[in-house]
């Protein structure tokens, strides 16, 4: 994880996602430069996976890829995660902020669904959750059709939002603007 609480994406991902951003948007490698105060070189070098981004850079990248409810099918996503009767919330898979809980989750939340909309949840992560998010890669969870993943579990001490041990599953979805989502179900 890193200081700014996000965890770590490998820089040939990241770079890999922020290629894919700017093909769905029709922005041109000069003009994300712009919108990330580097040169368009370093924007090569990132999409090419040949330079890492530094953390700042990370941070920067991760704010502007952030995954966003724009359109009517993103909006749809959202009310069906948030009138499912099963325990889920969606997240953005970048900065793990808070897109839609279903009711379930939301009763065992310290706080209303609304006021945690938009926080990352990343602080609240147990440490197996934490774990899982390093190993995602080698599950190929960043590749074109990536598996639903199962991690295992232990409890957090958060009142505001509390983890019980047990099994969650998440499943990896993209939005009509690139960005990716996660679905958190819990299973058992």
């Amino acid at each position: 994880m890193t200081a700014s609480g996000y965890s770590i994406c490998p820089a040939d991902r990241l770079g890999r996602s922020l290629r894919q951003w700017r093909a769905l948007r029709r922005v041109k490698q000069n003009h994300a430069a712009e919108l990330l105060r580097v040169s368009q070189a370093m924007v090569s070098r990132w999409e090419a996976g040949t330079q890492v981004p530094t953390i700042d850079e990370q941070a920067l990248l991760r704010r502007l890829m952030a995954a966003r409810l724009d359109s009517a099918a993103d909006h749809a996503l959202a009310r069906l995660v948030a009138s499912s009767g099963g325990t889920a919330h969606l997240v953005c898979d970048l900065t793990h902020r808070l897109l839609a809980a279903s009711p379930q989750r939301s009763r065992d939340w310290g706080l209303r669904t609304p006021e945690l909309i938009g926080v990352s949840l990343w602080p609240y992560a147990t440490p197996e959750i934490a774990a899982a998010e390093q190993a995602l890669s080698d599950h190929g969870w960043f590749e074109p059709d990536p598996p639903a993943i199962e991690v295992a579990t232990g409890a957090n001490d958060s009142p505001i939002v509390p983890i019980r041990p047990g099994r969650l599953r998440w499943t990896r979805f993209q939005l009509s603007d690139g960005a990716f989502v996660r679905l958190a179900e819990t299973i058992a």
